[in-house]
């Protein structure tokens, strides 16, 4: 069986411009948060959330999803975006086991102010941080290293070096074409609210610099204000091991 790379992520954390970029390569079948899709949705959903009159698809389940991810790397390689707290209920050694795991982390001031804006209702479990230190945590102890971090801000700041420093690590070639496209439709990641979430991504053309921008947390509620004290500590401990841009000094060593 081909690898199954994994992304493991937070909400709005730039992971969707990522995963577009990862369609653009053409070396592997892509997947957008389908364990995501079952939570929110299937027939059985775990959404903390959930209402009668909330979506379910009859025959998706986080079970299915696995087989699905498995069946498409009997083909090829797979790349998947999702996010740990959709899979929590599976992380034992043997499901972990499957997948070539990296995280792209996000400071959670940017994460919580913009899920307030979108969603000013979220649930603290929809945030996802803690789940994915545990799960960073848990994958070093199962791997006797820390798997590869990526930071938001770096990868937006540098895009092109940042994503080749990834691929290097996660033992895939460079393209650097991947990083341009079209503006246009973006279908394939639409299971949610029609792509509500996507507009900048609709509008996009690739994954081009920008300049490091402060998110004001003072701006949400007290309630969105206690989650991200909570949840910055986790944060803060999977940044320590991000991938760092190459200084010129680093650079010459190569």
């Amino acid at each position: 069986m081909n690898k199954i790379h994994v992304l493991w992520a937070v909400p709005r954390s730039t992971s969707t411009a990522f995963e577009w970029m990862m369609r653009q390569r053409g070396d592997m079948t892509c997947f957008h948060e389908p364990f995501g899709e079952a939570w929110y949705q299937g027939e059985d959903p775990l959404w903390p959330r959930v209402s009668a009159n909330s979506v379910r698809t009859p025959g998706l389940t986080l079970q299915t999803v696995m087989s699905n991810l498995q069946q498409a790397a009997q083909q090829r390689p797979v790349f998947s975006k999702d996010f740990p707290h959709y899979i929590t209920s599976l992380w034992d050694p043997e499901f972990l086991s499957q997948f070539e795991h990296s995280f792209l982390i996000r400071d959670p001031a940017k994460t919580i102010a913009s899920m307030y804006k979108h969603w000013p209702d979220f649930h603290p479990d929809e945030v996802g941080f803690v789940e994915q230190r545990t799960l960073f945590d848990k994958l070093t102890d199962l791997l006797g290293a820390p798997p590869t971090v990526l930071d938001s801000d770096d990868l937006l700041e540098n895009p092109q070096a940042m994503i080749e420093r990834w691929c290097q690590a996660i033992g895939i070639p460079f393209i650097e074409q991947a990083l341009r496209w079209e503006p246009g439709a973006r279908d394939e990641v639409s299971w949610w609210d029609g792509g509500s979430f996507h507009e900048n991504l609709r509008n996009s053309d690739g994954l081009k610099p920008q300049a490091r921008r402060h998110a004001d947390i003072s701006k949400v509620s007290e309630r969105a204000k206690k989650i991200y004290q909570d949840v910055l500590p986790h944060y803060q401990h999977l940044y320590q091991h991000r991938l760092r841009p190459y200084t010129n000094t680093m650079q010459e060593g190569l």
